[in-house]
């Protein structure tokens, strides 16, 4: 029979197909084209993008526009401007913001086809250092609430760019999404006096039920509520609310759970477009014993229809713990 299952962090409601649960090959995988058009991304083309804002050069690599390991730079196409007003004011009913804030690119490599599974670990932490590190720059102006980093991997997740990127936007405004568990996390502190993502690592710890990639630092895991078949999330161990607060010991644990994880999702799901995304405290916010900052991971399967629309209620054809085993079978080579 479907159950369903109720998220005790948001309130939200999935329904999990535990009757006749869809496997790994059940779905179909759609990645990015393959372009032949000049990428603006590649060494040597720093010209076609706007000016660096920051980047991390080759070790040992004579100094020049074109030595870098890691490149960032403004969006070229925006979703949103520093130029632009953030003052709030209301229009009748309404309310509108400029269209204020900060979106960036995060070139992760200078190879067009090396994803992050492909990268050595200490190429995994060039990436992760220095999404850190333009975090703790955007954290000093106090106009941002929020930074999401985020990535977008294949055509179904929305890249329009086949060369290994992320991307970082800050806002005026702390999304809704992440104030729901925001929100839902202080419900249960209030109540509990714990941090919800703790207690559900600590019971992951005791069942391992759903476990995808562990070590000392970091859990990877197939939520016990999925909203989508394998979706992912890894959380640090050892209580943290702000992703930028990591130090570079734990820079190296994260690059690789990541790499880990991101490796058993390609594999098993046959290089599958995908999504992820790091959920963290508000940049102002005062939940600091409540908030466990994680990154969350999302497969591009299935489609959200009209169901899902108009209830808020995600059907998840695979069982997380049918998903969890399938990823944590799946062997890594680092």
């Amino acid at each position: 029979m479907p159950q369903l299952r109720k998220d005790p962090i948001t309130n939200r409601w999935v329904i999990v197909n535990v009757e006749k649960p869809a496997a790994a090959d059940s779905f179909f995988s759609a990645t990015a084209a393959k372009s032949s058009k000049t990428c603006p991304f590649c060494p040597g083309n720093e010209s076609m993008t706007p000016p660096e804002i920051f980047s991390i050069q080759k070790k040992g690599a004579v100094k020049s526009a074109s030595a870098w390991q890691v490149r960032v730079f403004p969006n070229k196409f925006p979703a949103l401007r520093i130029e632009e007003s953030p003052d709030k004011y209301a229009f009748g009913i309404y309310d509108k913001i400029g269209g204020f804030g900060a979106h960036e690119v995060i070139v992760e490599n200078p190879d067009h086809q090396k994803e992050i599974p492909q990268l050595s670990l200490e190429e995994v932490q060039l990436i992760l250092r220095a999404c850190r590190e333009r975090c703790l720059d955007l954290r000093k102006d106090t106009r941002f609430k929020y930074i999401l980093i985020f990535k977008n991997y294949g055509a179904a997740a929305g890249a329009s760019l086949e060369h290994p990127h992320s991307q970082l936007i800050a806002l005026p405004v702390v999304p809704s999404r992440v104030l729901g568990e925001i929100k839902g996390a202080l419900k249960h502190f209030e109540y509990t006096d714990r941090c919800v993502y703790c207690d559900m690592l600590n019971q992951e710890r005791a069942e391992q039920a759903l476990t995808v990639f562990e070590d000392a630092d970091f859990t990877a895991l197939c939520p016990f509520v999925s909203r989508f078949p394998f979706e992912t999330w890894i959380l640090p161990k050892v209580y943290e609310a702000s992703f930028d607060a990591l130090s570079d010991e734990g820079i190296k644990s994260l690059a690789r759970a990541l790499k880990a994880t991101l490796a058993k999702i390609q594999t098993a799901l046959k290089d599958c477009s995908f999504n992820w995304m790091i959920h963290t405290l508000p940049l102002h916010g005062k939940e600091f014993e409540s908030f466990h900052w994680h990154m969350e991971i999302i497969p591009h399967l299935t489609q959200v229809a009209g169901f899902e629309w108009g209830t808020g209620f995600y059907v998840n054809p695979t069982p997380p713990e049918l998903a969890a085993v399938t990823l944590r079978n799946v062997p890594v080579n680092f």
